[in-house]
């Protein structure tokens, strides 16, 4: 559905977009992730025809995006991060005026227009001026215009952008929902949502592609591992200090400090687990030890140690 060749986009003083290449199949649902200035948005910005790359191709749907635009975008239904609305139109009257803009016509837009407000739970806000919507409602505007014309591939720029966690939830069952009948390329900063949603992640940092995986394969691979949460009753100081010193264990953090007990976090060597090591040290010390948790390494994590580490190149 989306191929893409040596994409580059130089701007001047910098390269937003270095020679990256990577693939959508047609069915899947793939998170594009990176920190600020990866250069996410950029690169959707030339998928969906908005901006010119400096080299490279890219096509959709068997189309070339520069040289096949129209064609292309027709496939594409396309929601920026800041969606542009018009406030002084009523909801389903910019969902008509946008469905004309797509050569949609009579029934078609119609029916176009019915079954993204439908799916957009926008059925009570219809008749509603959008300069009156809340911002989690001109999301979902955002989303219906999107899917107007039943493109094959959505590129959703931040899709949840403004939305409380009911409205999240509920946008995350109808991506997966839309994901049965469409190819779905997502940019989001909500991790949690990516591991729960996506069957393939790509990460962008500093306009190249470092890593591109499942989330699970990902995790599986990572260098570092999960951490372990523990709450004990010692001197913060001598605590950390002592943990510290057991053998794997990377980084102790102290996180809170509440009458005579400390929260730390521990970090250790990836396949690793000190929590016997940390009861032993507990107990040998009479230290009273009310919580020890071990947090598996998340996406998240993943996102962390690519995006923060120096470049390899």
């Amino acid at each position: 559905m989306i191929k893409v060749s040596n994409l580059t986009k130089r701007f001047v003083g910098r390269t937003a977009v270095d020679a990256i290449s990577f693939n959508v199949e047609p069915g899947e649902i793939v998170g594009f992730l990176g920190p600020n200035g990866a250069g996410k948005t950029t690169t959707i910005r030339i998928l969906t025809g908005y901006m010119p790359a400096t080299s490279g191709s890219a096509m959709i749907a068997g189309h070339d995006i520069f040289k096949e635009s129209l064609k292309a975008q027709q496939r594409i239904g396309y929601m920026p991060e800041n969606v542009p609305l018009y406030d002084d139109m009523r909801v389903k009257e910019y969902l008509r005026f946008r469905a004309l803009l797509k050569g949609m016509r009579g029934r078609e837009a119609k029916n176009g227009i019915a079954e993204a407000i439908d799916l957009c739970g926008l059925s009570e806000m219809r008749s509603k001026m959008i300069g009156t919507l809340s911002k989690g409602y001109r999301q979902r505007v955002g989303l219906a215009d999107a899917l107007i014309h039943n493109p094959e591939l959505l590129i959703l720029d931040e899709p949840t952008n403004g939305l409380d966690p009911n409205q999240i939830r509920r946008v995350r069952k109808l991506i997966k929902q839309l994901g049965l009948s469409h190819t779905i390329l997502i940019s989001t900063h909500i991790l949690s949502e990516v591991e729960m949603t996506c069957d393939r992640v790509i990460i962008l940092d500093r306009g190249k592609i470092r890593a591109a995986d499942t989330p699970k394969n990902l995790i599986k691979h990572l260098r570092t591992a999960g951490h372990i949460s523990i709450e004990i009753n010692a001197a913060a100081d001598i605590a950390a200090n002592a943990i510290k010193k057991i053998p794997r264990v990377k980084k102790v953090i102290k996180e809170s400090t509440e009458q005579e007990w400390t929260r730390f976090t521990v970090r250790a060597e990836s396949g690793t687990d000190v929590r016997e090591d940390i009861v032993k040290l507990a107990n040998e010390n009479n230290w009273a030890l009310r919580e020890i948790h071990s947090h598996g390494a998340s996406l998240e994590d993943v996102f962390v140690e690519l995006t923060q580490s120096p470049p390899t190149d």
